[in-house]
């Protein structure tokens, strides 16, 4: 996979975070239906690309605690799971104001990548399964391509099974 700069476009964090690490990675970018159900599903349609490759990223409550769950938009974030992966006892949905203020970027393009702020992250144990993964590149109508270990060296996730 082909290497691409994002600075010389004025990349995303997330992005820039992917240049500034050396790893390979490609943009993927689309126009964004804002009247689509799903924005992960909306990247595997219009992209053709199986929904299992396609990572969402959710900001979840543990314990008191936001943390990060990584999981293909083909299925639903198993909140008990993700909290037993990072130890904790009880998870919530955080709140979305919370989740973006934390993050850096806006509800449907939450990146797990560049945030504003370092999340303990668990990603799904499934994206080892494929070569490359796709994850929102930090914006509605935007996605990363990359290695999967990549993504958990780059954010410093475990991997677990987190997702259903």
């Amino acid at each position: 996979m082909p290497k691409k700069s994002a600075a010389k476009k004025g990349g995303t964090p997330a992005t820039v975070a992917l240049d500034a690490a050396g790893v390979a990675f490609t943009v993927h970018a689309y126009d964004h239906d804002p009247g689509a159900a799903s924005y992960g599903g909306e990247a595997a349609e219009v992209l053709g690309i199986p929904a299992q490759r396609v990572f969402k990223t959710l900001v979840a409550d543990v314990d008191g605690a936001l943390t990060v769950g990584v999981v293909p938009v083909s299925g639903q974030l198993d909140l008990k799971a993700l909290a037993a992966a990072v130890g904790g006892k009880r998870a919530a949905m955080a709140d979305p104001a919370a989740a973006e203020r934390s993050s850096g970027y806006v509800l449907g393009g939450i990146s797990p990548l560049g945030q504003r702020r370092a999340l303990p992250t668990v990603v799904d144990a499934s994206a080892l399964d494929h070569p490359t993964v796709f994850v929102s590149a930090g914006r509605r109508g935007l996605e990363v391509e990359l290695a999967p270990a990549d993504l958990v060296r780059l954010t410093g996730a475990r991997t677990a099974a987190i997702g259903r």
